[in-house]
């Protein structure tokens, strides 16, 4: 049996009303809880659970990456139909200039579907621009205010 030497050690009441509450459910010493918790943070042995509690988190994450994936599928479907139809949208108009209208609206959807493809293949996307732009925005309101109260507080002196 190895020599055990006594340390006194403080707790917050708190914490210490959960090591005797455990140690009881335990049926052993709080020095037991206590020891049980500080071996394996002084010798890095608890990488099992770690790497249990890892690999669930890990596992919930990919759950949710299918699901987003599914969405951001339909949303895709979605947009393509709505851009689709509204680009070939026609008003009543006469026989005559139905065909004239069908063909713009087929060439609308046409220069659309270049330009997606061009943000696509650069990664020119539109969320990423329209958040630049807040960025810059931002750092010119920023600028602004500097700016003001430097030049209030030169005004007070």
């Amino acid at each position: 049996m190895p020599v055990r030497r006594r340390m006194n050690v403080y707790f917050e009441t708190g914490l210490l009303n959960e090591v005797s509450l455990l140690a009881a459910r335990r049926k052993v010493s709080k020095s037991a809880v206590v020891e049980m918790a500080v071996q394996p943070f002084l010798t890095g042995d608890d990488s099992g659970q770690r790497e249990a509690a890892l690999i669930r988190r890990l596992d919930h994450l990919s759950r949710q990456m299918e699901g987003m994936d599914e969405d951001l599928s339909i949303l895709g479907e979605t947009l393509a139909l709505y851009v689709r139809a509204w680009m070939n949208a026609r008003l009543p108009m006469p026989p005559e200039a139905q065909e004239a209208a069908k063909a713009r609206g087929q060439e609308r959807y046409e220069r659309f579907l270049t330009v997606l493809l061009r943000n696509l293949a650069t990664r020119d996307r539109f969320l990423k621009e329209r958040s630049r732009d807040i960025i810059i925005l931002r750092e010119k309101n920023r600028d602004a205010e500097l700016a003001r109260n430097a030049y209030s507080d030169r005004k007070d002196d």
